[in-house]
């Protein structure tokens, strides 16, 4: 293969689920492109990267400070759903069932992969606790997500809050953002205190 475009495929095989033949049919789509319709997912991609932020208060994607859902007076302010990623937010967003304050924890606890609670976003929760009565912990209900759910209440049991698990509606192994939106309205429904 041409290196120009061994560089490119290997560029794709970064992005998070893609593998060496999914890269390869994105690199030979890039070289079939027209100038112009490069010239606009280049231009997409360099404007999304300068506009789009981390809320400085619950570290979900925005293109205001702080965030459109932080800065929402309608939003119930004394419960925050705890996320590891800004599309599981979308994907509960979606649903309309929720109507809390959210935290994004930017991953998971996973120590094989070297992400450890430093790691994460959990220094900004709990100083962001004041007024907060339930904490709603989303995090995917896989070995990580479980441990870090586990983490996460045995670190806030201390505090006066009720502290919540999104019901097992999302199978064991699954990924929020994938789940339909009926799944996630019973998740929400069914959760139990932790």
């Amino acid at each position: 293969m041409i290196k120009p475009l061994i560089t490119l495929t290997e560029a794709f095989k970064r992005f998070p689920g893609i593998g060496q033949k999914q890269a390869e049919r994105f690199a030979f789509y890039i070289l079939k492109s027209s100038e112009p319709d490069m010239e606009n997912l280049i231009s997409a991609i360099e404007d999304a990267k300068r506009r789009i932020k981390a809320c400085p208060i619950c570290c979900s994607y925005s293109e205001k400070t702080p965030c459109e859902i932080c800065s929402d007076d309608k939003r119930d302010k004394h419960i925050i759903c705890i996320v590891e990623n800004y599309t599981d937010l979308l994907a509960i967003e979606k649903t309309g069932k929720y109507n809390g304050l959210y935290h994004v924890l930017m991953g998971v606890l996973s120590p094989l992969d070297g992400v450890h609670q430093d790691n994460l976003n959990i220094k900004n929760l709990i100083k962001r606790l004041d007024g907060i009565k339930e904490i709603l912990i989303a995090t995917n209900p896989t070995v990580e997500g479980d441990a870090t759910a586990i983490y996460l209440s045995q670190i806030l049991k201390s505090r006066e809050l009720k502290i919540t698990r999104i019901a097992k509606g999302i199978p064991s192994g699954g990924n929020i953002e994938y789940a339909d939106e009926i799944t996630l309205v019973n998740a929400l429904d069914g959760r139990k205190e932790i």
